[in-house]
């Protein structure tokens, strides 16, 4: 296939279309959801929360809570617990979470038996330590977002993060891994480098971030814009992520 960038070890690829042409031939996929998915569950499962994503949010998201005997995330600003890392940040250990998101949490369920971890910023070099030890195909997954047509709109802040996994990966790990970036990815550590040094204002000036900022939600920003501060690997686990730096 062309679209599946195999002759490389470190992939890149948006959205559920990245999920379709490249999990079947790789060892593992990241997917990297900055505002707000992979971020919330980056902190929560650093806390011991277990992070169940879920595809809609409607009344199925609360039927499905019920029967696994967990608490729902909700609109942001109106429950205890919502797609906003903010409120996660106090999270109790333990605590059992379904989080609803039409990208991150969609997308991750999506990858079948191919082991699947959450990146963000937050823990871009965590996750790509964890990655190698899967084996050499890796797969980074940006997300994205929707426009309102339904169909993909590449987010920045996804573009980023990917970037900054894949630097981590081949500036780390060249000794284990070939380290052959697809066009795709170099592209993304492009991206990375071009704001690295000003990672917050480009983050909170990007689209995501203006739309978070302007409805309240800047300390979203600013958390989500945070580089390395966490050694935590969320990882999906019979349809939840844990944090598997855990059980270290």
């Amino acid at each position: 296939m062309y679209f599946n960038q195999a002759n490389f070890d470190i992939r890149c690829e948006w959205g559920q279309q990245g999920i379709e042409q490249l999990t079947a031939i790789s060892d593992v996929v990241i997917i990297v959801d900055v505002l707000s998915f992979s971020t919330c569950v980056e902190i929560a499962t650093s806390r011991g929360a277990t992070i169940f994503p879920y595809c809609w949010r409607d009344h199925t998201a609360r039927e499905f809570a019920q029967t696994i005997d967990a608490e729902l995330a909700e609109k942001r600003g109106t429950s205890r617990y919502s797609l906003s890392p903010a409120s996660l940040l106090q999270i109790d250990s333990g605590t059992r979470l379904v989080l609803p998101s039409p990208n991150g949490a969609t997308l991750s369920l999506a990858t079948e038996t191919t082991p699947t971890l959450a990146g963000c910023l937050r823990n871009c070099r965590a996750v790509a330590l964890a990655a190698q030890h899967y084996g050499q195909s890796i797969t980074i997954v940006p997300a994205g977002e929707r426009w309102p047509d339904g169909s993909l709109r590449p987010a920045f802040e996804d573009l980023v993060g990917a970037g900054a996994i894949a630097q981590a990966l081949t500036g780390q790990f060249a000794s284990h891994l070939n380290g052959r970036l697809s066009p795709e990815a170099q592209a993304a550590v492009a991206a990375y480098q071009s704001v690295q040094s000003n990672l917050f204002d480009a983050i909170q000036q990007c689209s995501s971030g203006r739309e978070l900022v302007e409805i309240g939600f800047e300390q979203d920003v600013a958390l989500a814009a945070q580089i390395n501060v966490s050694d935590c690997v969320p990882k999906l686990v019979n349809d939840a992520y844990i944090n598997c730096n855990s059980e270290r």
